[in-house]
């Protein structure tokens, strides 16, 4: 088992030797078994354990485990108690994603406050049989067919290789100390059923099911990285990032419409599933302003473009500013202050920066999303225009027209921010103080 254990995090190069890891450690058999094969290679660790307070007192007893595991082995230890239900609920989730989105985000932050390399989780090559049954059930591409890989993001899995059996037999034979979630043997839950119901039945078809699952998961892992990276050219081609938004040009999109499953594997990573395929082919064609939505993205037709931007689900946040320094705790905005306006001061003609007559405004200050009926006095006009009819012929798409920011003093728009300030607030001869933001 150590052997292979090693020879599997050379062969996949998961980390370098001078690398210290974090051990995601719940308790359970597959993590302690990980933690004492770490222990015996050598490598510098640190264990991380989070108690979801689900299971009462034996949630308690999974994270006394864990510490006295760490102390008696003279290893850093981190924990955490969640709310994971109080979260699932606020969230709309269930509880087991709630769990997973909870862990995930902590380790992350606890690896990069105390300079680890990497989190180390202990998913085992039945846990990627099970992953792949699920993707192939929910629907899915080739990478969900794939199942789990060896790392990403931060992650490795230095256990994908071993079954349960396997690393069973090692934790009795070494006499290692573990907690066994007494849930794991419930099946109300997808993982369980596939676990206990599912994978029973296709090995009364073929004994050696989980080997033979696996191989077909190793063969179309290799196939995903060939048709990721030719995907990967044709989303470089489409498309163009400019702040959290992907914009893709239609026109050039339209070359490959005909190729369902390519568009597919194109829009995959914003959310898109097979069954939203079509939908996502009848807004390539529709009118500018119509949308659909994936659980983390939403994909708008504007014009020639189909903008892809993350799903926010808070309204814009307001900003009361009391004073100038309050301004840069807004973000987005690098400086401000007040300056003098001397003879020889040239207006900065940048869209980013503001030169604003600072007897003319009154504090505070407030900054917010623009709302129907909002209007202003375009630098350089006399007349008032709504800020709607201003967005149309700056041909603002719906994205941009939500994320757009305004300035206001005393009711009245001060600025548009970065795009154009109000013609009551500009700087004229008889300025004697400018407030400058950029």
């Amino acid at each position: 088992m150590f052997e292979e254990f090693v020879n599997y995090i050379r062969k996949n190069n998961l980390f370098k030797r001078q690398d210290r890891l974090l051990l995601a450690v719940s308790g359970g058999i597959d993590s302690m078994v990980m933690s004492h094969l770490f222990i015996k290679l050598g490598t510098d660790i640190g264990i991380a354990h989070c108690n979801f307070c689900l299971r009462a007192n034996e949630s308690d007893k999974d994270e006394e485990l864990v510490k006295n595991f760490a102390f008696q082995n003279r290893i850093p230890f981190y924990s955490i108690r969640f709310n994971t239900k109080e979260h699932a609920a606020k969230n709309g989730i269930s509880v087991q994603m709630a769990a997973r989105d909870l862990r995930y985000e902590w380790f992350k932050k606890i690896r990069l406050e105390n300079h680890f390399d990497l989190v180390a989780v202990a998913h085992n090559l039945n846990d990627k049989i099970e992953t792949m049954l699920i993707n192939l059930t929910r629907g899915t591409g080739l990478t969900g067919l794939a199942g789990m890989k060896p790392s990403g993001n931060g992650i490795i899995r230095p256990l994908l290789f071993a079954s349960r059996q396997k690393i069973a037999e090692y934790c009795y034979d070494n006499h290692i100390d573990f907690r066994e979630d007494k849930s794991n043997a419930e099946t109300k839950y997808t993982r369980n059923k596939i676990r206990h119901l599912v994978i029973p039945i296709l090995k009364e078809i073929n004994p050696s099911v989980e080997e033979t699952l696996n191989e077909t998961a190793e063969k179309l892992s290799g196939i995903d990285e060939i048709v990721s990276g030719f995907i990967e050219d044709i989303r470089s081609q489409t498309s163009k990032i400019k702040g959290t938004a992907t914009f893709f040009d239609i026109e050039k999109l339209k070359k490959y419409q005909k190729s369902k499953a390519l568009i597919f594997e194109l829009f995959s990573p914003y959310g898109i599933t097979g069954s939203a395929t079509g939908d996502l082919l009848r807004l390539m064609t529709g009118k500018t302003g119509k949308q659909i939505f994936t659980k983390t993205c939403r994909i708008l037709r504007n014009r020639d473009e189909l903008i892809v931007s993350p799903l926010v689900t808070n309204s814009q946040e307001n900003y009361k500013i009391n004073d100038v320094e309050d301004l840069l705790k807004v973000p987005g905005i690098k400086s401000a202050g007040i300056i003098s306006a001397g003879a020889g001061y040239g207006i900065p003609r940048k869209r980013s920066v503001a030169s604003i007559d600072s007897e003319k405004i009154r504090f505070p200050l407030i900054i917010r999303g623009w709302k129907r009926g909002d209007f202003f006095y375009p630098l350089g006009m006399k007349q008032k225009k709504k800020l709607s009819d201003y967005f149309i012929d700056r041909k603002y798409s719906l994205i941009k027209k939500e994320n757009t920011l305004i300035l206001e003093s005393e009711g009245k728009i001060v600025w548009i921010i970065g795009e154009r300030i109000d013609d009551r607030f500009k700087v004229t001869e008889s300025t004697s103080k400018i407030l400058l933001i950029h």
